[in-house]
């Protein structure tokens, strides 16, 4: 019996361990989007520098083993870790928020997060045993200094920020946008519906499937120049800064066409496997 709980547990760690992919530990080049906002994330896990005289902001803190990747890219590129003065997250789940605490530990940064998310960063999110940490809804808990309301924004020295909710993905999913040289940012939370959501009769998150219909009007609503995500596989980041190092004078991130068609293939994605659901009720 003992020998059968071991296997067992060997292959559940083993299955966590497997679902994780390569891509969001495995560096990739720190770079300039435009003017004062940096990519400092790895393959796949977008981190974003925005940097002003007064300090500066950091939009996602990844995985627990992500910080020092995130460091290092941040002085990669000129810049003190240190000089965080604020920190922000896209979404409560750990693959975008579990460094946090030893971020802010770090740097003695603020921590902003919507006010939908902000109990479950607090709390470490899901209340239940954590196994391992595969489970992207548990991570270490982060103390939130502010939290922020739906068009609230945040700014620090010459720079403004808005968080935009857009809930599904997670209650507090946000979005964030900014000016940058004269151009209109947009970092997408997430408009994804993950294996395993319950979007009919789900009793933890009643509002879930109307929460997704408001994010995507949000979405589409939002006037967009310079198309990011809280994934690089969102926007195709890596073939766009292969093209931004040999793109003279043209900007691939600049991409709004690129953003409807992401925006319009997840809302479909999301009403087919809600038709799907109410159709097995």
């Amino acid at each position: 019996m003992l020998r059968q709980l071991v296997l067992a547990l060997g292959l559940v760690f083993a299955s966590m361990a497997s679902a994780q992919p390569s891509s969001w530990t495995e560096p990739f080049p720190p770079h300039r989007i435009a003017g004062n906002l940096f990519y400092v994330g790895s393959r796949d896990l977008a981190s974003y520098l925005i940097t002003t005289p007064e300090g500066h902001i950091l939009i996602n803190s990844s995985l627990e083993e992500s910080v020092p990747l995130i460091r290092s890219s941040v002085e990669k590129l000129g810049f003190k870790f240190t000089d965080i003065r604020i920190l922000l997250i896209s979404h409560a789940h750990s693959d975008h928020c579990a460094g946090s605490e030893e971020i802010l530990k770090l740097t003695g940064a603020k921590h902003f997060v919507m006010e939908g998310d902000a109990d479950a960063v607090e709390n470490g999110g899901a209340r239940k045993a954590r196994v391992g940490k595969g489970d992207y809804t548990q991570f270490p808990p982060a103390k939130v200094d502010r939290r922020l309301k739906d068009g609230d924004e945040v700014k620090l020295g010459n720079t403004v920020l808005v968080a935009h909710l857009t809930p599904g993905h997670t209650p507090g999913c946000t979005t964030w946008t900014m000016k940058v040289d004269g151009l209109n940012a947009v970092i997408i939370g997430s408009p994804n519906v993950n294996p395993g959501y319950v979007l009919v009769g789900n009793k933890n998150y009643p509002a879930i499937a109307t929460d997704y219909e408001r994010t995507f009007r949000v979405l589409k609503s939002l006037p967009v120049d310079l198309f990011l995500g809280a994934h690089g596989g969102y926007y195709d980041m890596e073939a766009k800064h292969r093209l931004f190092l040999v793109a003279g004078g043209n900007n691939p991130f600049v991409d709004p066409e690129g953003y409807l068609r992401y925006v319009n293939d997840r809302e479909a994605a999301f009403r087919k496997e809600w038709e799907k659901q109410k159709g097995a009720k």
